[in-house]
Formats: C-alpha cells, sequence, structure tokens
C-alpha cells in the first residue's frame, strides 16, 4: 500500500470541571483547555473574580505576553499520526521536553506487509514514481527474504518469539526511510507551540506526503486532520505547519468542545 497523505487523530484532550469555592468569571467562549489554562493562572494572583474583564482568550494572550507560558502546559493533547514515514518521526522525537511518544517497533512487528509514504518529488510523476516504487518493493522483497534466512541461522535461540526479535531487528536495516509508521504523541500546549515555532524547519523535511496543498494543520469535530505541504526542491516531504503563536485559540488548534 502507498500513502500519499497521513491522517491524524485526536484521541485525548482535556476535561475542565471548576471548584465551587474558587469560581471564574468567565467571559466569552473557550474550550476545556484554555480555561484550565486561565484558572491556573488566576489561581497565582487570585484573580478569579476577574476584574479586568478579559475574555478567556484575551487573557490567555495576555499571559504569552507577559511571558509566563508555564500556564499552558496544564493542557494536554494525545495524538495518533498514521501514514507518516520513518522520516518524519526521526524528526518528530527529536523533541523530548513536554512530549511522549510510543511508535510501532519494527523488532516485533512483522513489516512482510509494510506500506510506503510517497514523496512528493516523484508523486505523479509516471517515471519517477515507478522507480521510487521498483527500489522500495524490492527492500521488502529483501527484507522477507532475509528474515527467513536469520530465523534458520538463530535456529538455536529456543525461544521462537524471541528468534523473530532477532531476525526482524536485523532485516530492518534494508527498509528505506520512507516505511509507513504509526505513533502516539502526546504534548502539551506549550511545548508543542515551542518545538514547531522553534523547530519548524525540521517539519518542512519530513517524509508524510500530501498531493494537494493545504495551509494549516487543523482537527474537526469528527478528530480527523490534514498536514498541508509546500514542495522545494529536495527529495524530503515539505510539511507546513502552523505555529500556535498565529492561532487565536491554543493548545493545537483542537475544536474542543
Amino acid at each position: 500500500m502507498y500513502y500519499y497523505e497521513p491522517r491524524i487523530t485526536l484521541l485525548a484532550k482535556p476535561t475542565f470541571t471548576a471548584p465551587e469555592h474558587l469560581d471564574v468569571a468567565w467571559i466569552g467562549e473557550s474550550t476545556a483547555g484554555e480555561q484550565l489554562a486561565e484558572f491556573a493562572g488566576r489561581l497565582c494572583y487570585m484573580s478569579q473574580k476577574n476584574p479586568a474583564g478579559r475574555t478567556t482568550r484575551a487573557y490567555l494572550e495576555n499571559i504569552k505576553k507577559q511571558g509566563h507560558g508555564s500556564v499552558l502546559e496544564h493542557a494536554s493533547y494525545s495524538l495518533l499520526f498514521e501514514g507518516v514515514s520513518r522520516s518524519l518521526t526521526h524528526e518528530l522525537v527529536r523533541h523530548r521536553a513536554g512530549f511522549a511518544y510510543s511508535q510501532l517497533s519494527q523488532r516485533y512487528v512483522d513489516e512482510k506487509d509494510a506500506s510506503f509514504v510517497v514523496p512528493p518529488a516523484v508523486a505523479g510523476d509516471e517515471a519517477l514514481e515507478g522507480a521510487w516504487r521498483s527500489q522500495v518493493d524490492g527492500a521488502l522483497a529483501s527484507y522477507i527474504g532475509l528474515v527467513e534466512q536469520l530465523m534458520e541461522r538463530y535456529s538455536w535461540v529456543a525461544d521462537k518469539v524471541h528468534r523473530r526479535k532477532m531476525a526482524r531487528e536485523a532485516a530492518r536495516g534494508v527498509l528505506p526511510n520512507s516505511t509507513e509508521t504509526k505513533i502516539v504523541v502526546t504534548a502539551n500546549a506549550r511545548a508543542r507551540a515551542r518545538s514547531w515555532r522553534f523547530g519548524g524547519w525540521r517539519w518542512r523535511r519530513c517524509g508524510c506526503s500530501r498531493r494537494r496543498r493545504r495551509d494549516s494543520f487543523r482537527t474537526s469535530r469528527s478528530t480527523s486532520a490534514t498536514i498541508g505541504e509546500r514542495r522545494r526542491e529536495s527529495d524530503f516531504t515539505k510539511c507546513e505547519i502552523k505555529s500556535a503563536h498565529k492561532q487565536k485559540i491554543i493548545a493545537l488548534h483542537f475544536i474542543d468542545s
């Protein structure tokens, strides 16, 4: 199977229950994640009565301008990335502070039916895409053959499960960076904004693929999402994800209602 675009699913998002004895004078529309951040900020100064009369989002904008972004760390989100390449996840996992990752293991999962992510640089060009497919299909055939041979070589290992793990661990070296993978990512809103704002160039050199351009990273109420791309002179896929500081809402741009 060949992927031309990724799939992202929102798995978890914040919920918020305001304590009755510290009720905030909320103004304007807000998500649970935003309310959580505002509550945490107002607790520091015991300003629950909202003396300045700010809406939740205006309050959070002011918090960010004041450099008190730690309140954003209370709102965390979990996403499932599918149809993305190992190239993407190699870049993604560089960001550790405030992030947690759980990725498909090539040591335990048999990749004989592996899928691949088509780079935009070759997508749509019959000759280039044909040559690319020939290479990845050949790599997959080599992987399958190596696993079979290594299982025989490690026949002295009594535990069959461990033997398969050893064989797959060695054979996976022939699989390309375009191999499709799945990963669960959890991040707090501040970590997400900082890493994608200052590390955005890494996201522009990742391996998920998409034929049509999109301008933003967005999630609908059905929790489906898209990553937009911009093509440049490179063999890598260019994925553009807008920074949270450019949005009017925080917390990964998710509709939280």
